[in-house]
């Protein structure tokens, strides 16, 4: 089966933190890979310059970086909404897929889904924490959170030897 995940680089991003921890998008890649057979993992991020090497590795762990450009608002902070375009890749590439897994808990995605569990198409709908939108009910059975799995998909530091050190 070839799966594909679209992911919402931001609510994901947002969701984690708001619950005091951060991310490792490496291993977050590998679950992908190992939990759901996902062999294309869209990753759609807001385009900042000066944040090359972050997309550079986003790309090196396994990503396919879609970037939106930004604007700055008023108050300083920055805004890349990329629904439209998790939406659009996700109909492109509808025919090259058994199952999607959209990674997000913004209920602008209901359609999708919604047009997803239609088709039979969806595998899952990864939100971030508990407050994803209430407009999923109807699809719970095919909601997982990934702050249950914090323990395996923290940012942690690496393992250390006897010497203290870090392995290699």
């Amino acid at each position: 089966m070839k799966n594909y995940a679209f992911i919402d680089s931001q609510n994901l991003n947002l969701g984690v933190k708001s619950q005091g921890w951060k991310l490792d998008w490496r291993k977050f890649r590998q679950y992908l890979k190992n939990k759901y057979n996902v062999v294309e993992a869209y990753l759609f991020i807001g385009y900042k310059p000066g944040n090359e090497a972050l997309y550079t590795n986003l790309q090196q762990m396994g990503y396919l970086v879609v970037m939106k450009p930004t604007m700055e608002l008023p108050d300083g902070t920055v805004k890349g909404n990329v629904d439209a375009e998790l939406v659009l890749h996700t109909m492109i590439q509808f025919k090259n897929f058994d199952k999607a897994v959209i990674v997000s808990g913004d209920g602008d995605f209901f359609c999708l889904v919604e047009y997803l569990v239609n088709k039979s198409k969806l595998l899952c709908l990864l939100a971030p924490n508990k407050h994803y939108s209430k407009l999923y009910k109807p699809f719970s059975g095919f909601i997982l959170r990934i702050d249950w799995l914090k323990q395996s998909l923290k940012m942690g530091q690496k393992k250390t030897g006897i010497s203290g050190r870090s392995k290699p």
